[in-house]
C-alpha cells in the first residue's frame, strides 16, 4: 500500500502510543499477539500433522509395499507364477514374496508376541525401510540356513535381549503326536537390532531369511503373500486392477488404502478439523484489529476532521487506517511464521522440556505409533496460511477505515 509523504508521517505517529492513548496501544498489541499466535499454531499443527501422515505412509508402505497379493487361506502355492504376472503388470516397480506369521518369542524367561517376517536375502539387503535403521549388528549376517535373525528395538528392550542373544521362537502349530500337537520351538541368534520408527513394528517384527521362515512354519515351498510397489501409490488401484481380475480365483489384491483405511481417513479428518478450528484464532485476531482500529478512529476523529478541512481527500484517511490494520496483520504473520518454524526446529527439546515440567509423557510411542514427533512443512500450505491471515487482517480494516474516511468535518468541529 503506497502512502504519500504526509500520510506516512501520520501513519507513523498513530502506530506509536501517544499520551492518554495507552489503552489503544494495548488493544493493538493484543491484536498483533493474537495474529502471531494464530499463525504460529497453524504452522506448527499443520506441519506436525503432515509429518505424521508422511512418516506413517513412508514407514508402513515402505515396509509393507503399496499392495499385497494374498492367497486364500493365507498361502500361495503357485507363487512363482503369480510373481511373474505381478512383475509383468504395467506400472509395477517391484514384486517381493514374503511370509508373515504371528508367533511367540521367548528369551530368558520372558515371552512376547512377535510377527515373523520371512524375506529373501536379496530383498532384506535392498529394503529401504530396514537399511539405515540398524542400531546394532548388521543385516549382512542374515543368510539362508544361518539361524540368524534381526528384531525390532522395542522387542529387544521388552525381552532384555541384545546382539548375540538366542531368541526362541515358538510355533504352536508343531508336529502331531499321539498325545496331541507339540509346539515347535527353534532357537535363533540375534545378529541385528533395528528401529523403523513405528512402535507397532519395532515391538513385534522378527526378520529372517525366507528359507528359515518356511522351515519354522512347515510350509514347504509356499509363501504367505507377494508385496508389490508401483510407480504411483495414489493410483495403485487402477494399476493393479488387471492383476486383480486375473487372480480373482486364487488370490486377493489389497492396496495400502484398504489395509490402513481407518488410520489415514482419521488423519485426514483430523487435519481438516484442526485447520478450521485454528483458523478461528486468526479470525478472532482480525476482530481484535477491528476493535483497536475503531478505538483509534474515535480517538482521532478531531484530527481527521482538521485533516479533511486542510484539504486531505477521503482516500488519504482511508489509506492511513487501512495501512495501520494491515501492518499489524503482516507483522503478526511474519513473527508468527518465525515463531512457528523456531518451535518446529526445536520441537524435540520443547517436547522433552514440557514433559519434564508436567511429569507426563506427551508423546507415547505405544499410542502415537511413531517414536519421535515428526514435522513436514508444506510450502503451499504455509503460503495459504500467510495469505489467509493477511486477507483477514485486510478485511478487518475496511469498516474502521471507511468510518474514518466518512468523517464529517462540519459535524465534528461545529462546537470547537
Amino acid at each position: 500500500m503506497i502512502l504519500r509523504p504526509y500520510e506516512r508521517t501520520i501513519f507513523k505517529r498513530y502506530m506509536l502510543p501517544q499520551r492518554g492513548e495507552g489503552f489503544i496501544f494495548v488493544a493493538a498489541a493484543f491484536s498483533f499477539t493474537a495474529v502471531t499466535l494464530g499463525v504460529a499454531a497453524l504452522v506448527i499443527v499443520m506441519s506436525v500433522m503432515n509429518g505424521v501422515r508422511s512418516d506413517l505412509f513412508d514407514k508402513i508402505v515402505g515396509l509393507n509395499g503399496h499392495a499385497v497379493v494374498q492367497g486364500f487361506g493365507g498361502r500361495l502355492d503357485n507363487w512363482q507364477d503369480v510373481l511373474k504376472q505381478a512383475k509383468a503388470t504395467p506400472g509395477v516397480v517391484s514384486a517381493t514374496p514374503l511370509i508373515e506369521q504371528p508367533l511367540l518369542g521367548s528369551f530368558s524367561g520372558r515371552v512376547e508376541g512377535i510377527l515373523v517376517r520371512g524375506m529373501t536375502v536379496a530383498d532384506i539387503r535392498k529394503n529401504e525401510t530396514l537399511n539405515g535403521k540398524v542400531l546394532q549388528g548388521s543385516l549382512d549376517t542374515l543368510t539362508a540356513g544361518s539361524g540368524n535373525v534381526a528384531i525390532g528395538s522395542e522387542l529387544a528392550r521388552n525381552l532384555g535381549a541384545t546382539v548375540g542373544s538366542n531368541l526362541t521362537i515358538i510355533n504352536p502349530q508343531g508336529r502331531s503326536t499321539p498325545f496331541g500337537t507339540v509346539p515347535r520351538e527353534i532357537s535363533y541368534r540375534i545378529t541385528a537390532i533395528f528401529e523403523i520408527g513405528v512402535y507397532d513394528f519395532d515391538k513385534a517384527y522378527v526378520v529372517m531369511p525366507m528359507e528359515d521362515a518356511q522351515l519354522l512354519l512347515l510350509t514347504g515351498d509356499q509363501v504367505g503373500m507377494i508385496e508389490i510397489k508401483t510407480t504411483d501409490p495414489d493410483k495403485v488401484g487402477e494399476i493393479l486392477q488387471p492383476l486383480g481380475e486375473k487372480l480373482a480365483a486364487q488370490a486377493v489384491v489389497s492396496d495400502w488404502r484398504s489395509m490402513n483405511a481407518s488410520l489415514f481417513e482419521a488423519l485426514a479428518i483430523e487435519r481438516v478439523a484442526m485447520f478450521v478450528i485454528l483458523s478461528l484464532i486468526v479470525l478472532v485476531a482480525a476482530f481484535n484489529i477491528v476493535s483497536s482500529l475503531i478505538m483509534l478512529v474515535r480517538a482521532k476523529t478531531r484530527d481527521m476532521a482538521i485533516l479533511r478541512t486542510m484539504g486531505a481527500p477521503r482516500d488519504a484517511v482511508l489509506r492511513i487506517f487501512m495501512a495501520i490494520g494491515v501492518s499489524i496483520g503482516v507483522a503478526g504473520t511474519i513473527v508468527g511464521m518465525a515463531f512457528g518454524f523456531g518451535l518446529l526446529y526445536f520441537r524435540q527439546g520443547v517436547l522433552r522440556g514440557v514433559e519434564f515440567l508436567t511429569g507426563q509423557p506427551l508423546w507415547d510411542p505405544s499410542i502415537r505409533f511413531l517414536t519421535e514427533l515428526p514435522s513436514k512443512p508444506d510450502p503451499f500450505e504455509i503460503t495459504g496460511i500467510a495469505v489467509m491471515a493477511m486477507v483477514f487482517s485486510f478485511l478487518a480494516t475496511l469498516y474502521p477505515a471507511f468510518k474514518a474516511a466518512n468523517t464529517d468535518p462540519v459535524q465534528v468541529l461545529r462546537y470547537e
